[in-house]
């Protein structure tokens, strides 16, 4: 028979990115007396590798728990990102509801509306909490219409729409109930969780049951299965079998070895734990997201979503230039390789493919943001590497017809700028869809874009805008493919011999276009050394010496000025390159070459295509 754990609540925080899911769960876990009187603490706790905190986004969710009148509420932090959508849709499985934090100025972003339709669909209740109601142009009354609206329009049904609205100030630490009461602390919130949110129901009596919806990976013990007690009791060193509801298949006997449950930051071992427990369990080699644990008297599967498809992808290539083996530590095929496939433990979302050549590997992603995540983590892991340029997975319909990944691009503009965006994404085949003003100066632009639309868009976007623009973009499935979209109007300055860059020679080459490389760089025949102002490639000698001669002039020696080079980010590179490039990816550099390294190939390669 069912029954209710009420001293547990399991909730999720999701959110678009950046309207504070992180910092408000640092408030709760410190108003909860988590951390000692005197201790420090970092800002945005939960967002714990040094890619997540710089760029502060939350890539990986998170599990954390806080005790609360002696209810412990296990909290799951996840991304605002489209590309780690992934990551929010199986999250969602272990818990009984969510707070959905929407900004108070920005309102219903484009991933606002892909993390409720998720929860709707789950038919999970929703908490709605206005953050940052301390902006000084928040408008939380208008935000909150713009979310019922979105509610009605995602087919909420009646209890759906009658959910509580949280006003608060994750960075003040406070929440309210009605904009004019007195702003203390997160006591409202957390009561409207104690008090909205269901407790889990399971049957203790069963064999347990427990849905593994997140991988973690410790290097110590292996793969981490992390999941909610669906039914039953688990405990240590119980026999269990793992079974799959996309796998009939599959059957395997297991042992429980270890088992943890969450206390604040940390995981802590337990010897046993039953309904409504998220726990987390170490000692099965060959565990996946989707598999359900489960006692081998009742060896029932969960059913489970399947994970959306990788729309993206790019080949990651031993890197064989020139300048190959000088700057990374992991350089070989094998290498390469055993690296790729261990992300597959813990990313759901991608897709590593062997091609036909042992030297390239076809990786898979949600969206770009996705996959330069994972080359920057690589490269600062000490791997050396090259990758080819993004290209979209393509699909056909039962007619034969070229289908092509959509996306829907939700941008911020000020109403200046808004021209010259319609007029890029018009040529880049995006369609415009809404335009509205929202206050402030600002118009809110709606484009239906193909996926390889927006490929190299970003950098540009931002210059266009002078930085002052917000872009949002989401996948909206697949459509009918829109013709052809010329990437990149300007073409490469390319370097014609090996050897070190000096200042005369680049000072000849600068007149051409911007460079990318400054005086005393290793350069080599083939390498990208900037980009031209006109449409053509362009070889140059960049490591040309100045020829000494007997005459002076009053002219002759004076110091030749160079403009300070474009230094290319990862991204931006990975925008720049086209499709007959590569990028050179290193510990410590990025460089830009072309596929073929060679001049009198490369111009043959071209007439023969």
């Amino acid at each position: 028979m069912k029954t209710k754990r009420e001293d547990i609540r399991n909730i999720a925080i999701i959110a678009h990115v950046d309207h504070g899911k992180t910092t408000l769960v640092d408030e709760l876990l410190k108003q909860s007396g988590i951390f000692r009187a005197n201790q420090e603490v970092a800002v945005r706790v939960m967002d714990s590798n040094d890619i997540e905190r710089e760029r502060g986004i939350t890539i990986l969710s998170k599990n954390t728990a806080v005790n609360y009148k002696g209810i412990k509420i296990n909290i799951i932090d996840t991304p605002g990102h489209a590309d780690f959508g992934g990551e929010v849709e199986r999250v969602l499985k272990m818990v009984n509801g969510v707070i959905l934090v929407v900004d108070a100025f920005e309102g219903a972003m484009p991933q606002t509306k892909f993390v409720l339709k998720k929860a709707l669909e789950l038919d999970l209740p929703v908490i709605v909490c206005i953050n940052k109601i301390d902006r000084p142009e928040a408008r939380p009354d208008e935000v909150i219409d713009e979310i019922l609206d979105l509610f009605i329009e995602l087919d909420a049904s009646e209890d759906q729409l009658d959910c509580p609205f949280v006003y608060a100030s994750a960075k003040e630490g406070i929440s309210i109930l009605e904009l004019d009461d007195e702003r203390k602390d997160m006591t409202p919130l957390f009561e409207t969780i104690i008090n909205y949110i269901p407790a889990p129901e399971g049957d203790p009596d069963e064999g347990f049951q427990v849905l593994v919806s997140t991988i973690d990976y410790n290097d110590y013990v292996g793969r981490i299965g992390i999941g909610k007690v669906d039914n039953g009791t688990i405990k240590v060193n119980q026999e269990a079998v793992i079974v799959n509801a996309h796998d009939p298949e599959k059957t395997r006997k297991v042992k429980i070895s270890k088992l943890y449950e969450f206390e604040g930051l940390k995981k802590v071992e337990v010897e046993e734990a039953s309904i409504g427990s998220i726990v987390a369990i170490s000692g099965i080699s060959d565990i996946h997201i989707g598999d359900t644990i489960c006692s081998p008297a009742n060896p029932v599967p969960i059913p489970f979503q399947k994970i959306s498809e990788p729309t993206i992808a790019m080949n990651f290539i031993v890197n064989d230039s020139p300048l190959a083996g000088r700057e990374g530590k992991f350089v070989t095929s094998r290498n390469l390789r055993d690296r790729l496939f261990k992300e597959l433990n813990t990313d759901v979302s991608l897709r590593v493919e062997e091609t036909d050549t042992t030297d390239c590997f076809k990786v898979s992603g949600r969206g770009e943001l996705h996959l330069s995540i994972l080359i920057e983590n690589m490269r600062r892991e000490g791997f050396e590497f090259a990758v080819s340029k993004a290209e979209v997975i393509y699909k056909k319909d039962e007619n034969g017809h070229l289908l092509e990944p959509m996306e829907k691009a939700v941008i911020d503009v000020p109403e200046e700028f808004s021209g010259s965006v319609i007029e890029k994404l018009g040529t880049r085949k995006g369609e415009l869809v809404n335009m509205s003003m929202n206050g402030a100066g600002y118009t809110r632009l709606e484009f239906s874009i193909p996926a390889r639309g927006l490929i190299g868009y970003r950098g540009e976007f931002m210059t266009d805008t002078k930085g002052n623009g917000i872009l949002n973009t989401i996948f909206d499935g697949y459509g009918e493919y829109r013709g052809d979209i010329q990437y990149r109007k300007q073409g490469s300055l390319i370097a014609f011999e090996s050897g070190e860059s000096v200042t005369y020679g680049l000072y000849n080459a600068q007149e051409r276009g911007t460079l990318f490389i400054g005086p005393g760089e290793p350069v080599y025949a083939g390498m990208v050394v900037g980009e031209n102002g006109k449409t053509d490639d362009i070889e140059l000698n960049v490591c040309k010496k100045k020829q000494l001669t007997n005459t002076r002039s009053s002219s002759a020696d004076e110091a030749l000025r160079l403009t300070p080079p474009r230094i290319l980010s990862l991204e931006q590179a990975l925008d720049f390159i086209d499709t007959d490039e590569l990028l050179e990816v290193t510990p410590k550099s990025l460089r830009i070459r072309k596929k073929i390294l060679d001049p009198t190939l490369r111009m043959r390669a071209k007439r023969n295509s």
